[in-house]
């Protein structure tokens, strides 16, 4: 085969080479998952931080030092740290 010439395959379709040797693959890219995004942020030293859960609903029944708390950030257990980065390509 030489570049720009055509052949029919077993299936029937046509298959067209611009070069006489095939190309390698594009390296695929991975994407950012959105939700992962949305909970997770990474800060500029690679640590992963996340937001604390039960600040939503019942707080009457929580005291004010509780909440102040809950508002705070706090670093994912390094057991997580590798999916989490893993899902955040790009960060």
């Amino acid at each position: 085969m030489f570049a720009g010439e055509s052949f029919h395959c077993q299936n029937g379709r046509m298959r067209y080479f611009s070069c006489p040797f095939p190309m390698p693959k594009p390296i695929a890219r991975s994407k950012t998952r959105k939700s992962v995004a949305k909970r997770f942020k990474v800060t500029a030293g690679g640590k992963v931080m996340r937001t604390r859960g039960g600040r939503r609903h019942l707080l009457q029944c929580k005291s004010g030092k509780r909440k102040r708390k809950l508002a705070k950030s706090v670093l994912v257990h390094d057991a997580d740290v590798a999916r989490i980065k893993a899902n955040l390509p790009f960060a």
